[in-house]
C-alpha cells in the first residue's frame, strides 16, 4: 500500500469529541461528531509539499514497524454506568504534570487493560486503560495502568469531555495524553463492529518506531511530539497519511480489509504514538462482532 502525506493546515482542526449515539454493540468505541477533525474527509485534501520526500525516506528507513503494515488487537474499550465505582490511583513515574489529570477513574468490574485479561499489568507493556463513562459522556484514558487488589497505580491519565469542542491545540500546547501526540485513543481505533457494518467514519490511529519519526517536531492536530529520534525527512507526530486514490482496492480479496482500506483513502491514518505494530484495532472480547468471523488478522493489510 502506498500513502501520501496530506496538508490539512487550512482545514478546521478543532478536535471536537462528542457523546454521539452509539452503535448497537456491547462495547462500542466513542463516536466523534461529523465536523470533528477526526471525521474530516481528506480524500481531496492537497498533498503536503514534502510528501514524496517523507514517504521515500520512510520506505528507505524500513517502512512500518517490523517492515510491514500489521494490526494490533490488544486494546479494550470499556463502558461504565452510574453504578460503576470511581477509584483513586497513585501516580507513577509515567505521570507527567501538568499534562496529566489526577482524578478518580471509573473501573467496571470484569474489564481489562491493554494486553491483559484483567487489570493487572503483568506484561510491563503500555497497559492502556480506556473507559467511557456513559452517564457523564466522559472518556478516561490512562497509560501504564496497574490494579492489584485495592492498589491502583497509573501513569498519564487524560480525561476527555465528550460534549466539549476542543481548540486546535487539544488539551493544551505541548500536552501529551495517554498517547504521545496528545490525541484520544478510543475514537481512532478500528472497531470490529464498524468493519462489520461496512463503514469506518473516522481517521485511524497509527504508530511508528521512534527512529522513524521526526525529532522535536509535530504538526496539527498533535499537541505534543514524544521522544522520536528521526531526521528532518522523517514523518512528524500528527501527520495524516492517506492511501492513494488510485490504489486498486479490487486486489484486496477480503471484504472487511477493503472497508479499512476505504477509510484510509477517505479519512486517512494519523501518527499518534511510538511502537512497532502500525495499526491499532479494538480487542473483540467485549464487542458484538469478532475479528475471526470477519476474516481479519494481523497481516490482512500487508499488501
Amino acid at each position: 500500500m502506498k500513502f501520501r502525506v496530506v496538508d490539512i493546515a487550512s482545514c478546521a482542526v478543532g478536535a471536537a469529541l462528542s457523546g454521539a449515539s452509539y452503535a448497537a454493540a456491547q462495547s462500542p468505541i466513542p463516536q466523534v461528531p461529523a465536523d470533528s477533525v477526526w471525521r474530516q474527509d481528506i480524500s481531496d485534501a492537497p498533498v503536503a509539499a514534502d510528501s514524496a520526500t517523507v514517504i521515500d525516506w520512510l520506505h528507505n528507513a524500513g517502512g512500518w514497524g517490523f517492515g510491514s503494515m500489521r494490526i494490533d488487537f490488544s486494546i479494550h474499550v470499556l463502558h461504565a454506568d452510574q453504578d460503576t465505582p470511581f477509584l483513586e490511583f497513585t501516580p507513577t513515574g509515567d505521570f507527567y504534570s501538568p499534562d496529566c489529570d489526577h482524578v478518580a477513574v471509573p473501573v467496571p468490574a470484569g474489564g481489562a487493560i491493554e494486553g491483559e485479561d484483567g487489570y493487572e499489568c503483568l506484561s510491563d507493556g503500555d497497559c492502556h486503560l480506556l473507559v467511557v463513562h456513559d452517564p457523564s459522556s466522559t472518556l478516561y484514558e490512562m497509560w501504564r495502568a496497574n490494579i492489584i487488589g485495592e492498589d491502583f497505580d497509573g501513569g498519564c491519565l487524560a480525561v476527555w469531555d465528550l460534549d466539549l469542542t476542543y481548540p486546535p491545540e487539544g488539551r493544551g500546547e505541548q500536552c501529551t495524553s495517554a498517547d504521545a501526540a496528545g490525541f484520544p485513543i478510543a475514537p481512532l481505533l478500528i472497531s470490529p463492529d464498524a468493519v462489520a457494518s461496512g463503514t469506518i467514519n473516522h481517521a485511524i490511529r497509527f504508530i511508528l518506531p521512534n527512529d522513524r519519526m521526526r525529532d522535536d517536531f509535530y504538526v496539527r492536530p498533535a499537541s505534543h511530539g514524544g521522544n522520536p529520534t528521526g531526521p528532518a525527512s522523517a514523518v512528524p507526530y500528527g501527520a495524516r497519511l492517506r492511501l492513494r486514490a488510485d490504489y486498486p482496492l479490487e486486489t484486496i480479496e477480503d471484504e472487511a480489509a477493503r472497508v479499512i482500506a476505504v477509510a484510509m483513502q477517505t479519512y486517512g491514518i494519523v501518527l499518534s504514538d511510538g511502537g512497532n505494530i502500525a495499526l491499532t484495532a479494538q480487542h473483540d472480547r467485549f464487542t458484538a462482532s469478532k475479528w475471526n468471523d470477519l476474516g481479519i488478522d494481523t497481516h490482512s493489510l500487508n499488501s
